[in-house]
């Protein structure tokens, strides 16, 4: 009989920071290495040490490139770890250009917060800089989806697409003849830009994100939600403010608006996008074209149709020029970047509208502004918020219940243990209830920091 202890340290009985490590016979194994983001608790949890040595994990496993799955990772090459880091290749595209944007965020905003007082440390640090990004970047080790890699005698893993971003996949890990299935985040059935993910056929243990476990995505009329708030901002020469992820969100908002103008939805206003995150991914949009469903040819065309903000300068230029005008802008959950600058200017103005898009984390400003709070804090002040709060949900590139219940309709066999992650404990409770209704399986909550012992 062989032990395999797993370790829940991130992403359990919450949505972020996904870490989960296995001692195995053979190995020791991280699957993602992301950070925290929202509740301020669980924030500062990404500045404490890890309970497990770094140096002893052999080799990490990247579901997808987003910062929750991978921005751990400098932190980990700090605190000892030497081994591989594996992912598809558009995965460790993007996790390459997360890390180094992120890590000069961190950098500008310590900076910033030491010049100009408001950190409440004596001295305000980078989570990590971008040395320490680019020593991460080295360890990086890229793989094909679909073929089976060997780790060692008895341990081997497949990726496999799931949608969600490009270079998404989930796991197939088999330990000792025995099927460990982690779905990482599972995306959409009928997204614009990515293909339906891929479905597992066996697992006797699967990990199983659970974001929209309690929720239906509606059916919303997008084209016509975007075309009235365009021409509504024309109408009232006021700017369209929409945080977003960088990866994969920024691209479809992009193909919707194109959409929207090839076919004379919208007329031509102007479209800045200022995420220099975003304009990176466009290239590995560009790279990877099996990853997605646009041609070599529309990809182009779409990006011709927009103004990519590259320079902060260029950022102030867009906030006075006086034209009506949408400002796309990372980033997604209102955390950090780019954005935070055109709503200290704007937030405050009654034409001024924001279009909050997909899942807004407990603890984040987006959380906040979707909530109805009446001012917002940034670069430590308050702002009041006069701008009206607009919301499309079902832009979210997770999968919802259904969409989840559909992912695992394929496993033939029952598994030994169901693990709930990546969740608020909502969303969690009612999950499992549901796949227990429906399936009969057995599903675990793990707590966070919670270690579990399973025997083969």
């Amino acid at each position: 009989m062989k032990k395999v202890r797993i370790k829940f340290l991130g992403a359990s009985g919450t949505v972020t920071g996904s870490k989960f490590y296995l001692e195995t016979p053979e190995l020791n194994i991280m699957i993602d290495c992301g950070m925290f983001q929202g509740l301020k608790e669980l924030r500062k949890k990404n500045w404490e040490p890890l309970s497990i040595d770094a140096s002893k994990i052999d080799v990490v496993l990247l579901t997808h490139g987003h910062l929750d799955h991978t921005g751990y990772l400098p932190r980990l090459v700090k605190e000892g770890f030497k081994g591989d880091i594996i992912g598809t290749l558009p995965t460790l595209a993007v996790a390459r250009v997360i890390l180094l944007d992120s890590a000069k965020i961190q950098e500008e905003q310590a900076k910033k917060a030491n010049e100009e007082g408001f950190s409440k440390h004596p001295k305000a640090l980078p989570f990590y800089n971008i040395i320490e990004a680019e020593k991460t970047i080295r360890l990086f080790s890229g793989r094909k989806r679909d073929e089976w890699i060997q780790l060692s005698e008895n341990i081997r893993f497949k990726y496999r697409y799931n949608g969600h971003i490009i270079g998404s996949t989930f796991i197939e890990l088999e330990i000792f003849g025995k099927m460990f299935v982690f779905s990482g985040d599972v995306g959409r059935l009928n997204d614009e830009l990515l293909m339906p993910p891929e479905r597992p056929e066996w697992a006797d243990y699967l990990f199983l994100e659970s974001t929209y476990g309690n929720k239906l995505h509606p059916k919303e009329n997008i084209t016509e939600i975007l075309s009235d708030l365009v021409q509504k901002t024309i109408n009232e020469r006021g700017t369209l403010i929409i945080p977003s992820f960088a990866v994969e969100r920024l691209q479809l908002l992009m193909f919707l608006f194109w959409d929207l103008y090839k076919k004379n939805k919208i007329p031509n206003i102007p479209i800045f996008i200022d995420s220099p995150m975003g304009s990176n991914v466009l290239d590995v949009f560009g790279q990877f074209t099996d990853w997605h469903k646009l041609s070599q040819r529309d990809f182009k065309a779409m990006c011709n149709h927009f103004t990519i903000t590259s320079s902060y300068a260029d950022t102030w230029k867009t906030i006075d020029d006086p034209r009506p005008k949408i400002v796309i802008a990372g980033s997604g959950m209102v955390t950090g970047g780019r954005v935070l600058t055109y709503l200290k200017q704007l937030i405050d103005e009654p034409k001024t509208k924001v279009l909050l898009v997909g899942y807004q984390a407990e603890g984040t400003r987006g959380r906040q502004l979707l909530e109805g709070t009446h001012e917002l804090k940034l670069f430590g002040k308050y702002y009041p918020v006069k701008a009206s709060i607009h919301f499309i949900e079902s832009l979210s590139a997770h999968a919802d219940q259904e969409e989840l219940l559909h992912f695992i309709d394929g496993i033939k066999n029952t598994p030994e243990n169901v693990f709930l992650i990546h969740g608020e404990p909502g969303a969690l409770d009612a999950f499992k209830v549901k796949i227990r209704d429906t399936k009969g399986w057995n599903c675990i909550i793990p707590k966070l920091a919670e270690t579990i012992n399973l025997y083969l």
